[in-house]
C-alpha cells in the first residue's frame, strides 16, 4: 500500500472522564456484592471497572486515516477519486450538519464528545451516499491530507 503525500492517522480516543466513569460502574457493582462479602466485592469491583473500561476503549478505538489513495474512516474504505470538496465544520456548524442539516443517506463517523468535524462530499454517481461527516478533533489537516493525497494520485 503507498503511502499518500500528507500521511494522516487520528484515533477517536474517549474522553478522560469516561475512565473515571468505568471506576465508577465498578464501584457501584462493588456495593451491589458487598452483602455476599469482600471476595464477591472484589471481584466486583475488578469486573465492573474492566468491562466498563473495555466498553470505553473500543467506542473510542475508531481510526480515521489518509492511506495511499484512500480514506479509511472506521468501517468505511473510499477512494479519494470518489471524494469531493472538504468543508471544515466548526462547532456549531457540525451540531447543525448532525441535526437538522442531516441527510439520512449520509456516512456519520460521530462522536459527540468532539466538537469539530470534516464534512467531505462524495462524488462518486454509483455512491448514493450525498457526504462523509467525520468527528474529527483536526478539521484542517484531515482536510489538507485529504487535497494533498488527491493531488499526489
Amino acid at each position: 500500500m503507498q503511502l499518500s503525500a500528507a500521511p494522516y492517522e487520528e484515533r477517536l480516543t474517549a474522553p478522560r472522564s469516561w475512565w473515571l466513569i468505568s471506576f465508577l460502574v465498578g464501584l457501584s457493582l462493588a456495593l451491589i456484592l458487598l452483602p455476599f462479602g469482600t471476595l464477591p466485592m472484589l471481584a466486583g469491583l475488578a469486573g465492573g471497572t474492566a468491562a466498563a473500561a473495555v466498553m470505553a476503549s473500543s467506542y473510542g478505538s475508531i481510526r480515521i486515516r489518509v492511506v495511499g489513495d484512500s480514506l479509511i474512516a472506521g468501517e468505511a474504505k473510499v477512494p479519494l477519486r470518489a471524494l469531493g470538496e472538504a468543508h471544515v465544520l466548526d462547532p456549531e456548524e457540525a451540531r447543525a450538519w448532525r441535526t437538522h442539516k442531516a441527510d439520512t443517506r449520509a456516512f456519520l463517523l460521530l462522536r459527540a464528545y468532539i466538537p469539530t468535524a470534516l464534512r467531505v462530499e462524495v462524488t462518486d454517481p454509483e455512491d448514493p451516499t450525498p457526504y462523509l461527516y467525520l468527528s474529527t478533533r483536526a478539521p484542517e489537516r484531515l482536510a489538507e491530507a485529504i487535497r494533498a493525497a488527491k493531488a499526489a494520485a
